[in-house]
């Protein structure tokens, strides 16, 4: 018999307009970088936020997040220092002709917001054994991912724009936040009160990138075209390690 306060409930459909809300928040959530508003968030608004990035799903309930929150002026001027730095790097790496509108892009808001959060990934949580990531490393990486998202559609929902910043040194934000060596930075947010935001990705609308056609992202059974086995096999070189050239900055949309 389960537990009457642990045990199933009933997995009710969302009412229509609940359901339209989720998507809402999906449609809509974009990445923020110059929209942010001085206002500051209030303290029990922030906890919601958490609140929802520590109810993400996480492999083995593992939980392998924390969240530095950071406010103090000149710490998060040290962060943008770091990204500057990183950033002119990163400019080079694209061709003549992409250069010119890659300086032209806002990639962060880290001054500009009232808060940045940094959440990171404790890989020794759960101890060494961790259900469901026997086989596969990633998966608490993953997990965080999880909390990430579900801390930016419940600030859609708030009112509040996220930018994801990741256009930095490892080592540099590792050091100007005191991260240890275990845990991984997962992603560096920019978080404030927005009256506004682009009706499409503001990388779509400075002409970019498009956005991919879903039909032809889709496969049925296995991946489409790789009857070859020799396309299958782990010699085969990522496009990392082939000299591929970056195609978008490294920001979401």
């Amino acid at each position: 018999m389960h537990d009457k306060c642990h045990g199933p409930t009933a997995a009710d459909s969302f009412s229509k307009d609940e359901r339209a809300a989720v998507y809402k928040a999906i449609h809509t959530r974009r990445d923020v970088r110059d929209q942010f508003l001085p206002k500051p968030i209030p303290d029990e608004v922030l906890m919601r936020l958490l609140d929802a990035a520590h109810h993400a799903p996480s492999v083995g309930f593992m939980q392998p997040w924390n969240f530095i929150l950071i406010s103090d002026p000149e710490r998060k001027q040290e962060v943008h220092q770091a990204f500057t730095r990183a950033n002119e790097e990163a400019r080079a790496m694209f061709t003549d002709d992409r250069q010119a509108l890659y300086a032209a892009l806002k990639l962060e808001g880290i001054l500009k917001a009232p808060l940045n959060i940094c959440i990171t990934c404790d890989r020794t949580r759960g101890g060494r054994v961790v259900l469901g990531r026997t086989h596969n490393r990633q998966m608490d990486l993953y997990s965080t991912v999880c909390a990430v998202q579900n801390l930016w559609l419940a600030a859609r929902a708030e009112g509040i724009g996220v930018g994801w910043v990741s256009i930095y040194h490892d080592a540099d934000m590792r050091r100007i936040l005191g991260i240890p060596a275990h845990v991984e930075i997962v992603a560096y947010l920019c978080v404030g009160y927005v009256d506004e935001l682009y009706q499409a990705p503001e990388l779509e609308q400075r002409g970019w990138r498009k956005r991919l056609p879903l039909d032809e992202l889709i496969f049925r059974d296995r991946w489409s075209g790789c009857d070859d086995p020799e396309t299958l096999s782990s010699d085969h070189p990522h496009p990392d390690q082939a000299g591929v050239s970056p195609a978008t900055p490294s920001v979401s949309g």
